[in-house]
């Protein structure tokens, strides 16, 4: 017998056997999806069901997107990490919290948010900073190529999306430059994210003294099989002056320039100048140090307070999360800042897939008079999310919210207003993925001014919009009916 014949007849066994105890398989695996680990009814019972109807391959799915079997070592080293920097700091952080002062008496009832973000996030509170907004891609590329231009000592760079297209032929152009001039150049990627990319053109980088380092890499060469825990984050800090974050990846497809797929890409993206750069650095450094094996808070001079130009007046908190944190900062944010609003909220996302509680928080603000403003756009990037977010969003147009479909290309905005007072800004949607298994940075701005500077530019989007009304949602077909509910059904797992 021939070594194909003896593998052939391996297979058929095999087969043989799965199918004649495919019940009882079944039924170990899914013990596997109920007691392995922790997670809500609902998410548990979507992977059943699953299993139910796609036996042994829902498994295999459960294995790619689903699991947790490694989280708790695996970012193990990161969580120590950072209560080992912040450790020293808790008892300032004490005293701190005794002299808060804000400026505006209304803003005396975000108070609690601050004081919430500063325990459980670390996030401390600066007052000092001056934001500027970015809608427009270009507009956006162009001012962070001309503040890397002026980079002196260090270009931290972090994008979950970088191609090799023209934009980042540019941005390369200037950080070859600038390692060249003696700037210390990182730039930290997330596998998945970059996945387009080849060892080649990092290999360039290095080559060039460019550090580069890669988060969560593949497990087999460029086969990604772990589709949880992507490092979400976009930021640059250069020189702990200047620092960049939001929703812009790199590549044509930000410029605007993908015509056929997206259009016209509105997106939003902070640039800022204070000390909440600081707190950038520090976040870079964390995700830095767990890629790269290294320890850069040993490097003092990467912290040094610098001279300031712009002397801002904004109050900023940077916030995160991610499955290296046992509470879900941002998450917890922006149900915060729902449940405190008293005349408006709006929200623009990708994405919109609310747990129960952001959901229940949102129907019972809009049934309560607060004038609740979501807008979200006219195509998909991921059809099954885009069906799931069209379904939520007819369970707010029966609760009283104003819902707006954005046609002017593609919306890729992260925001969260709250009666012109307070802002969270940055790179999470709202949807499970962003709240817990991505990695994810967001801007809390405390500014009248700045935040109604992003809610003019929510305002004028409208001009662009569908109104989604009662009528309207009601018309849709059967088949829009059925991709809704059955995406619906998967959004725990999307």
């Amino acid at each position: 017998m021939s070594v194909t014949e003896t593998i052939w007849n391996l297979l058929v066994a095999g087969y043989d056997f799965i199918m004649d105890n495919l019940l009882i398989i079944n039924i170990l695996l899914s013990l596997v999806i109920v007691f392995f680990q922790r997670r809500s009814p609902q998410t548990v019972w979507t992977w059943l069901l699953l299993l139910y109807f796609i036996p042994i391959l829902g498994f295999l799915l459960y294995l790619v997107i689903g699991q947790d079997f490694h989280k708790s070592r695996m970012f193990k080293a990161k969580e120590i990490e950072g209560e080992l920097k912040y450790a020293v700091r808790r008892q300032e952080e004490t005293i701190y919290r005794k002299q808060l002062r804000l400026a505006n008496p209304e803003m005396a009832r975000f108070k609690d948010l601050i004081l919430y973000n500063l325990e459980a996030g670390e996030a401390v509170l600066t007052d000092n900073n001056e934001v500027r907004i970015y809608t427009d891609g270009k507009e956006k590329f162009r001012a962070l190529i001309e503040e890397m231009k002026q980079a002196k000592r260090y270009i931290h760079l972090q994008y979950y999306i970088i191609r090799n297209d023209e934009l980042w032929r540019e941005i390369e152009k200037v950080l070859l430059q600038k390692a060249k001039e003696g700037v210390e150049v990182r730039v930290l990627f997330d596998s998945m994210g970059c996945r387009t990319m080849h060892n080649k053109d990092w290999e360039r980088l290095e080559r060039a003294g460019i550090q580069v380092a890669e988060f969560f890499p593949a497990l087999l060469g460029q086969l990604q099989l772990r589709v949880n825990y992507r490092n979400h984050r976009k930021i640059v800090v250069i020189d702990g002056r200047i620092g960049f974050v939001g929703g812009f990846n790199i590549g044509r497809e930000y410029l605007g320039l993908d015509t056929k797929k997206f259009g016209y890409w509105r997106d939003t993206h902070l640039c800022i100048e204070g000390a909440a750069v600081t707190s950038l650095a520090v976040r870079f450094v964390l995700d830095w140090n767990y890629a790269a094996k290294e320890n850069l808070f040993l490097e003092d001079r990467l912290f040094e307070i610098p001279d300031y130009v712009r002397h801002g007046r904004d109050p900023v908190q940077i916030i995160s999360s991610g499955p290296d944190s046992q509470t879900k900062t941002i998450h917890d944010n922006y149900l915060r800042l729902i449940h405190s609003a008293k005349d408006h909220v709006y929200i623009q996302t990708p994405y919109f897939i609310p747990d129960e509680s952001i959901f229940d928080a949102l129907k019972i603000a809009s049934r309560s008079g607060v004038d609740v403003r979501i807008m979200v756009p006219c195509k998909p990037d991921h059809p099954f999310v885009y069906w799931a977010t069209y379904s939520y969003l007819g369970d707010m147009v029966a609760a009283g919210a104003k819902c707006y479909v954005y046609n002017n290309g593609f919306l890729h905005a992260k925001t969260l207003s709250v009666d012109g007072m307070v802002a969270c800004v940055g790179t999470a949607n709202m949807d499970i993925r962003s709240f817990g298994l991505n990695f994810e940075v967001n801007a809390v701005i405390y500014s009248e001014r700045t935040v109604q500077r992003l809610e003019r530019a929510f305002e004028n989007d409208m001009t662009k919009c569908t109104h989604v009304t009662r009528k309207i949602y009601d018309q849709r077909g059967l088949v829009i009916r059925t991709k809704e509910q059955f995406s619906r059904l998967l959004s725990p797992l999307l």
